[in-house]
């Protein structure tokens, strides 16, 4: 079925899917007709991701060993973790309270002084006693630094295979090399002859980022990062749906294969921390920041200087500046906290 067809069937979408939206101007669907040779990208591929979301998350259960009655023969993270001698420090136990507990569960990560003391009256307990009992049951709920870093090998796993494999694709591709062929023709771009292995490929990370969404309540609980992870994986999906959609075909790929580069590196720099490799991993986080400058310079810049403006256009670039901004926030955390290891140790 070729765009157009597709288009007239969902007739209630019709609007939604007008060109003027979605392609640059002077450009309608009917330039993106299929032959026998030529493939553009339908927008009902993209359904495939919801089944190939469930199945990375059984497969990262089971890669992180997350549910304890999946296969343990299976399991990658949690005895590779062991073998590099990543351990969980001892915690003390917490004595059982039911007062103490229900006020936890209420307020315990925001309650004041005031507040505690006013706990430690009703309960009969000296002021110490609770404090101290309130300071042991959030470190019982801290997170782990095995489950820190069964997550992150998780990920880096992902994206480690995902860059490589987006560029064997895309080595012997002339615009790969060349930034200026990015908007070529467009929007009568076709998906590559690799069809099977191009549709593989974006199903996966369109998967993958919607399992880290879903899976994301379940993760690890960081200071500074949850709303923006959600912010990044939501602006992410809509660039990859979008792009997909929009037959941007060329700057689609060049824009996941340089995040993932970016990403593997991050998610690596993290093991090398769990591991207290510290200067290795110090090293690799600065490498990290690299995209700061790398992807405004290749990326947006041809992106804002070389298209059209066409509503689908702007959105796309919005969603890129999110992104952008998420990597100089980023880039700002990792620099503060190098800068603190080298003045304070």
């Amino acid at each position: 079925l070729s765009v157009p067809t597709i288009l007239t069937r969902m007739g209630v979408l019709e609007g939604f899917w007008h060109h003027e939206y979605w392609l640059p101007p002077g450009a309608i669907w009917e330039d993106l007709k299929e032959s026998a040779d030529i493939h553009y990208p339908l927008p009902q591929h993209l359904l495939l991701c919801i089944p190939g979301a469930l199945l990375l998350i059984f497969v990262q259960c089971i890669f992180e060993r997350r549910v304890q009655h999946l296969c343990f023969l299976l399991t990658v993270a949690l005895p590779l973790g062991r073998a590099l001698g990543v351990s969980d420090k001892r915690r003390p136990k917490v004595q059982t309270n039911a007062a103490l507990e229900g006020f936890y569960i209420l307020l315990g990560r925001t309650s004041k002084k005031e507040e505690l003391v006013s706990l430690a009256k009703k309960s009969d307990l000296l002021f110490r006693k609770v404090e101290t009992w309130f300071r042991h049951r959030l470190a019982q709920d801290h997170p782990r630094l095995m489950k820190k870093f069964c997550e992150a090998s998780w990920r880096f796993t992902f994206c480690f295979t995902s860059l490589f494999s987006a560029l064997a694709l895309l080595y012997d591709k002339p615009w790969f090399w060349d930034q200026t062929m990015y908007w070529l023709k467009f929007p009568q771009q076709p998906l590559p002859p690799a069809l099977g292995w191009f549709y593989l490929l974006q199903e996966l990370q369109l998967s993958f980022y919607c399992s880290l969404v879903a899976i994301l309540p379940f993760d690890v609980k960081r200071k500074v990062n949850f709303k923006e992870q959600i912010i990044h994986h939501i602006a992410t999906i809509t660039l990859i749906f979008v792009s997909y959609c929009a037959s941007m075909i060329q700057f689609g790929m060049i824009v996941m294969l340089l995040h993932d580069a970016s990403d593997y590196i991050l998610e690596l720099a993290k093991i090398l921390h769990y591991l207290k490799w510290k200067w290795i991993s110090e090293a690799v986080f600065n490498v990290f920041i690299s995209p700061l400058v790398i992807f405004p310079l290749i990326v947006y810049y041809y992106f804002v200087t070389k298209i059209s403006l066409f509503p689908i256009s702007c959105l796309v670039s919005a969603f890129l500046m999110i992104r952008q901004l998420l990597q100089i926030f980023w880039s700002s955390v990792i620099i503060q906290m190098i800068f603190n290891i080298i003045l304070h140790g």
